[in-house]
């Protein structure tokens, strides 16, 4: 947010340095085209969380896209309304999506463990613990978590609704010092740039209030539950 007509300025570089954990969540906007899932992208991602691991830092990734890989396995155009046919849905295209990870993260070397979880899990103290504990456990193995909620057995009370909010829960539940949230639009804008060419960037926000919260409204997702506003809710 603009202070006096001067943008506070804060690298990247300059919120990694004191980081030793961190979790990054990458949604189905970037993971995926309309032929499926981008492995171009997702080798990216890789190769970039593996330079983070060389420099000694623990990274967990929260990754959505098992629907939409489910989608174009079977060939369906958009992502269906009811919950027994988005779990179908992602029961197909997880398996796809995890076997996508470990042949990216095997040219390093890479081991990976897909962890699904559900609100449920996550507010309920003894699964709560069960969790924190494998998750540390991973950790401390060298192994990179990947994270989804699990939709193939979630039901609408309990569901995330979208892994924004997973994410800032795996924030919290891992004590990491850093949630790093990839999109498909590069930051956060007063509009949705793909729609408006006068669209201004905000580099820093400092506060959340109904006018950040009306900016982040107008820019939706599309093949995920999210968008922006849900990104800054989390």
């Amino acid at each position: 947010m603009e202070k006096k007509g001067r943008e506070k300025r804060i690298s990247r570089l300059d919120l990694l340095r004191p980081v030793k954990r961190v979790v990054v969540k990458v949604g189905s906007g970037v993971l995926t085209t309309s032929h499926g899932l981008n492995k171009r992208v997702i080798n990216d991602l890789t190769d970039d969380v593996c330079a983070l691991k060389k420099k000694g830092v623990e990274v967990i990734l929260v990754s959505s896209g098992a629907i939409a890989s489910g989608l174009k396995k079977i060939g369906m155009a958009k992502r269906p309304e009811s919950i027994s046919h988005q779990q179908a849905v992602a029961a197909i295209g997880q398996s796809t999506l995890m076997m996508v990870y470990e042949k990216a993260f095997g040219r390093h070397g890479q081991r990976v463990a897909q962890v699904l979880i559900t609100r449920d899990d996550l507010h309920h103290r003894r699964r709560y613990l069960n969790a924190r504990n494998t998750l540390f456990t991973l950790l401390s193995w060298k192994i990179v978590p990947i994270i989804n909620e699990n939709d193939t057995v979630v039901v609408d009370e309990i569901k995330f609704g979208d892994n924004d909010n997973l994410s800032a829960m795996v924030t919290n539940l891992t004590e990491s010092q850093l949630l790093i949230n990839l999109t498909d639009i590069d930051g956060f804008f007063n509009k949705d740039p793909r729609i408006h060419k006068d669209a201004r960037p905000i580099s820093v926000v400092e506060k959340v209030n109904k006018e950040i919260m009306r900016y982040a409204s107008s820019i939706p997702g599309f093949l995920g539950t999210g968008g922006m506003a849900a990104k800054i809710r989390a």
